[in-house]
């Protein structure tokens, strides 16, 4: 093995994979190291839901045959109505996703190294020149990227990332089979993706049901841990019991069962970027992080992430005399803001909003859906403030003078350096 790469990446998953791929297109010396041992990954990091529509799939010459189930819309829930939008997608086995990747990089040249627990950034001048990894053993590159989503060993040292405790989601899946998923009373969820807004079930964040094929789907929830679900929360229930809870209290799970290994659990944080690179380094997908802030979507958001930081590593090393300085590098923060999350301070302020509402005001938001035209619900959820405005109420100033009172607490207290 080599000890020397245009490019390390540390992390094997979306972004990570994507950076090598299309590095290693270019052919450049590119080496991913991962953490999991190759015959059993991604077991320990097979924690995506993993819906994700067309444009992805194209963008990124995904298959047909790591695809679960093709969908033809996407479902909205509250405690007592729904909103239904027809909106292709396509809910992915994650697993073979990310095998797939591996699989296509290393067809490319790129070289992956599985039992590599990266542990730190060599530096030399004031800059990374390489990582360690299993302790002692040492890898060097042009560029080095971090990909390992919030463990970060690369940009905490670095100084490039804060991911903030106060901005931490967890989430807890399982698939099932049994489910009866065109259940009168409720949507149809055959080919569907279905996202549901009660603080019963998930205080402060969301719960889903993703149709995989007949009668069975992927069930979950997920939510933030910050003042949205402790205004909400029991004291006593854990995220396992709130999911229990919807399993015992909702009809449509009354004769499902678990199918045996498909649990899955995950973290991301919810939070502004701040800093993403500096010299000779990018943090890329949840490590900066990168996660959708409203309705949780990784996947397409990661692969973007990664292709951005591959064109920018691309602008310096195809140039000889071109060091990957931090200035040289600003492409890729730019190409982030602009194509991976444009509107994502929009995006953050809606999502506070939303999970600050109480239950009633979701059954209000499924009735204001379902009368504005498909061009200004698009344009809200793209984070258009006019088109969000045209969402709120005149009783929503409660609700409103809430949220500015929290932002501004927030807002004062990270100054004086309070909360973190």
């Amino acid at each position: 093995m080599n000890d020397s790469y245009d490019v390390v990446i540390a992390g094997a998953g979306p972004a990570g994979a994507q950076c090598a791929r299309d590095l290693a297109r270019r052919d450049y010396d590119v080496v991913v190291l991962e953490t999991e041992a190759e015959d059993e990954f991604p077991r320990q990091s097979n924690k995506s839901t993993a819906g994700t529509f067309p444009s992805m799939m194209s963008a990124f010459g995904v298959p047909d045959d790591v695809v679960m189930q093709y969908t033809d819309s996407v479902v909205l829930e509250s405690p007592t109505d729904y909103y239904v939008r027809e909106q292709p997608g396509a809910v992915l086995e994650f697993a073979d996703f990310k095998r797939y990747l591996v699989s296509d990089g290393r067809d490319e040249g790129a070289e992956y190294r599985f039992d590599a627990r990266v542990t730190a950034p060599i530096m030399e001048n004031g800059e990374i020149v390489g990582v360690t990894y299993n302790g002692d053993e040492a890898v060097y590159g042009e560029i080095v990227v971090d990909a390992t989503g919030p463990a970060a060993p690369l940009a905490k040292k670095l100084g490039v990332v804060d991911l903030e405790r106060q901005n931490h989601a967890i989430g807890i899946e399982y698939e099932f089979e049994g489910i009866d998923v065109d259940r009168p009373g409720f949507a149809d969820l055959r080919d569907a993706m279905m996202l549901r807004l009660d603080h019963e079930i998930a205080p402060g964040g969301y719960s889903w049901i993703f149709h995989t094929g007949e009668d069975t789907a992927k069930v979950g929830l997920c939510y933030i841990q910050n003042g949205s679900h402790q205004r909400y929360a029991r004291d006593d229930f854990s995220i396992d019991d709130y999911l229990n809870h919807w399993l015992e209290t909702d009809p449509r799970f009354r004769n499902a069962t678990r199918i045996e290994g498909k649990q899955h659990r995950g973290s991301a944080h919810i939070q502004p970027p701040g800093r993403m690179h500096t010299d000779r380094f990018m943090a890329i997908g949840d490590t900066v992080p990168t996660v959708d802030p409203l309705w949780g979507e990784g996947i397409n958001k990661c692969m973007q992430s990664g292709r951005m930081a591959a064109a920018a590593a691309d602008s310096c090393l195809k140039h000889g005399d071109l060091e990957p300085t931090a200035e040289n590098l600003e492409v890729y923060e730019t190409l982030w803001h602009r194509e991976v999350a444009p509107n994502v301070d929009n995006r953050l302020r809606m999502t506070k909003l939303l999970y600050l509402a109480e239950n009633d005001r979701y059954d209000r938001l499924m009735r204001d859906l379902n009368r504005l035209d498909d061009e200004t619900l698009s344009k809200a959820n793209r984070g258009d403030l006019r088109a969000i405005a045209k969402l709120l109420r005149f009783e929503d100033a409660p609700l409103l003078a809430r949220f500015a009172r929290q932002q501004f607490g927030l807002e004062f207290g990270s100054r004086l350096g309070i909360g973190r």
